[in-house]
């Protein structure tokens, strides 16, 4: 029998470890250059100014914790009352027990019971660090759905929970506190500001008259310059089928589908890519030989177009491919093309590879059906957009995973957005053919078929590009023993970053973590003519960003920590959690570190949020994949984001909000189909998604020109990146002391 446990929602576990604690419980068990490809050219821009920027290889390298200092001048009235409209989106992930949870009582790892209406521990143990209360006033909504709730009424709470943009926008109306006045009294959050250019500039409320510099909210991270998604497999289905000596054979496959997707690597000539040696100890160059061996894509259509393929003769032709192609560097361990800490695979070999697996059902699961790339909830838009975010890594496409809509800077500094870039439409049209050969699931083709959140369980899907931590706990909870879901590198793709004209062919990332777009502010109507409540509050933000604070936001109060007891994780010293904690949090959240932590300790609800707690509670497959991909970054051969002003602006993350007048804003507003057709709210709708599925087939999306004419010109795409564009000049302009 399967174990059929329930697992919820969390966020990815994982950073660059030298060392760690072991968990208690038993549950387990460079840049690069290559040959001229065929894609769609590096788009043009237009010059911005000169930056001043700090070196690519120091930026971005990690938050700064260290600092523990006390804000002696923000001194006020012993048990001065905050009334917070705070916390994370539901009733249950508020500062205060709700009813649900608490239930008649609620005994915690502490020893201590807590019943509803009562504080959370981390908020018992803030009362007691910092000598303020707190009262209750969250309506138990969503960031922006509790702003909408008081911003008629904010002089009945002190601090509020909003959208960063919204909170942006009421605060240069004069309806926030402007934290950046209270910097120099605020020692640990400058310190982390000052450090990380661009969270500062990420926060930047204003850059242009008296509120210049503006801060109206503090920032949100949800673990910060570190990895987000990344691709996941069923690796052990790999391993079958294409490791060992001798042919692949099988009792029984299937055919492969008629050809619709074509090559997007070279089909001749050779590629140089920098991978990670097998054993982690550092990088070395392979070659991807296409006169030696071909292109597999085109390999296959051939022999499709020439009549039947069946499965088993899919796999010797991948198998043939790989040895020829890397002339034996992968030997008989083939999988480590795409599963190994030396992986090299692009899109095309993984294209290969899922013909592979959907042609070989009874071999992988004894059944007639396996679905190939499948999203965690089909019917949730917030899960669906993961797919074109995946198709954004496959084919070397900017701005689907931005941290703001779909923008990201070009190597000349200009502001590009993606839903108006030909390359994007290009990546749509390749997913749509991988849907047509039912490369991708049924279930997020058209919503028929196999649920998505039975698949692994059930062995009837391969791959997803989904958070590590949360999916790898399957690995306990819902696979048999000797079955693997794991991390898979990032694929080789070809990105134009600016260092060569044919662009490079690399492994990059732009899933990255920066600053959220939820938050908290101060309401300058709640806190006017109380000295008191305005300086708890900013105690409040300031603790949060010391080292201190920052462990128990993320951790909780000590008596959830093992006394004592450290590891290495991001080259610092964590706590480990108590072995009472680590049982607790299986018992009550299943493994689930996030909701554990928002739902009974109080804990990763605003502020920083560090992943030292959340990766101990990794599955051991789980640390497994994710160690791999973190050498690979740690090494350089994975390249993402920095979180300041780049010497080369391509790789600068775009900051979570940029600084728009208010009547830019009002501007933006207008253009209600720019937004709405690219949603990715839970009901909404994304064209994008559409596309994958079925293709061009809408009312001024009938094609990739009309699409980009339409989004560009109709829907106010051209109006809209060139009012975000301004504000970004201003923003650099204000960074650059303009």
């Amino acid at each position: 029998m399967r174990k059929m446990k329930s697992i919820l929602a969390l966020v990815l576990a994982l950073a660059m470890v030298l060392s760690m604690a072991a968990c208690t419980k038993k549950d387990d068990g460079g840049e690069t250059g290559g040959t001229k490809a065929t894609s769609t050219p590096k788009p043009t821009a237009t010059a911005a100014p000169t930056l001043a920027p700090v070196e690519d290889d120091d930026a971005g390298k990690g938050t700064v914790i260290e600092n523990n200092e006390k804000a002696d001048d923000l001194t006020f009235a012993a048990g001065t009352v905050l009334r917070m409209a705070t916390g994370y989106n539901s009733a249950k992930t508020g500062l205060f027990f709700d009813a649900e949870t608490a239930g008649d009582g609620i005994t915690l790892a502490d020893g201590k019971t807590y019943h509803a209406g009562d504080l959370k521990p981390t908020w018992v143990k803030l009362e007691e660090i910092l000598g303020m209360k707190f009262e209750n006033k969250y309506q138990g909504n969503s960031a922006s759905k509790e702003f909408d709730y008081w911003k008629e009424q904010l002089g009945e709470v002190d601090m509020v929970a909003g959208s960063a943009a919204t909170l942006t926008e009421y605060g240069n109306s004069g309806y926030l506190v402007n934290i950046a006045d209270y910097l120099d009294k605020m020692p640990n959050f400058k310190a982390y500001l000052e450090a990380n250019s661009i969270v500062r500039l990420s926060i930047t409320g204003s850059t242009t008259g008296d509120n210049k510099g503006a801060i109206y909210f503090s920032p949100y991270f949800d673990g910060a310059d570190d990895i987000e998604r990344m691709p996941l497999m069923r690796t052990d289905w790999v391993v079958k089928l294409l490791d060992g000596e001798g042919a692949f054979s099988a009792a029984a496959s299937g055919n492969v589908k008629a050809a619709v997707y074509t090559p997007y690597m070279p089909v001749s000539g050779k590629v140089t890519i920098d991978v990670v040696k097998a054993d982690g100890s550092g990088v070395e160059n392979i070659s991807k030989d296409y006169d030696a061996a071909g292109n597999i894509v085109q390999l296959m259509n051939d022999k499709l177009a020439a009549g039947a393929l069946n499965g088993v003769d899919a796999v010797n032709m991948l198998r043939d491919y790989i040895d020829k192609a890397y002339n034996g560097y992968y030997g008989t361990t083939r999988s480590n093309l795409f599963v190994g800490q030396n992986a090299a695979w692009d899109a095309d070999e993984l294209v290969a590879l899922l013909r592979c697996v959907v042609a070989n059902a009874q071999t992988l699961n004894g059944t007639d059906s396996v679905q190939g790339i499948f999203s965690r909830e089909d019917a949730n838009l917030q899960r669906q957009v993961d797919m074109f975010r995946l198709a954004g890594h496959l084919f070397g496409v900017r701005g689907l995973e931005s941290r703001q809509d779909f923008l990201y800077l070009e190597s000349d500094g200009s502001l590009h957005d993606g839903r108006q870039e030909d390359a994007t439409y290009a990546a749509m049209e390749r997913m749509h053919a991988m849907a047509q050969e039912g490369l991708i699931s049924q279930s997020f083709v058209d919503a028929s078929g196999e649920s998505s959140a039975t698949m692994l369980e059930n062995d009837l899907g391969f791959m997803s590009y989904d958070y590590n931590q949360t999916q790898t706990l399957m690995n306990q909870t819902k696979l048999q023993e000797g079955e693997k879901y794991m991390a898979a590198m990032v694929p080789v793709a070809r990105w134009y970053d600016g260092t060569n004209a044919d662009g490079v062919y690399m492994r990059f990332t732009e899933s990255w973590r920066s600053v959220k777009t939820d938050a908290w502010a101060i309401s300058k109507a709640g806190v006017d003519g109380n000295e008191d409540k305005l300086k708890a509050c900013l105690a409040l933000i300031d603790y949060a960003y010391s080292k201190d604070g920052m462990i128990l936001m993320s951790y909780g109060p000590e008596a959830f920590i093992k006394q004592g007891a450290t590891f290495s994780f991001n080259g610092q010293e964590m706590p480990v959690i108590a072995d009472a904690t680590y049982a607790e949090l299986w018992d009550k959240a299943g493994g689930n570190y996030t909701n554990y932590a928002r739902f009974y300790l109080g804990s990763t609800l605003s502020f920083v949020k560090s992943q030292a707690f959340e990766y101990q509670c990794t599955h051991e497959v789980g640390k497994e994949g994710a160690g791999y991909i973190s050498t690979a970054i740690g090494l350089g051969t994975i390249k993402h984001p920095v979180l300041a002003v780049a010497n080369n602006p391509w790789y600068t993350s775009i900051p979570t909000v940029l600084p728009n007048t208010n009547v830019e804003n009002d501007q933006l507003k207008t253009y209600t189909e720019l937004n709405d057709k690219f949603s990715a709210k839970k009901d909404g709708y994304n064209l994008l998604v559409d596309f994958i599925q079925h293709g061009y087939t809408g009312e001024g999306t009938s094609s990739k020109a009309e699409t980009l004419s339409t989004v560009s010109g109709t829907w106010g795409g051209k109006q809209y990146l060139m009012l975000k564009n301004d504000a970004w000049l201003r923003l650099l302009n204000y960074y650059n002391g303009q």
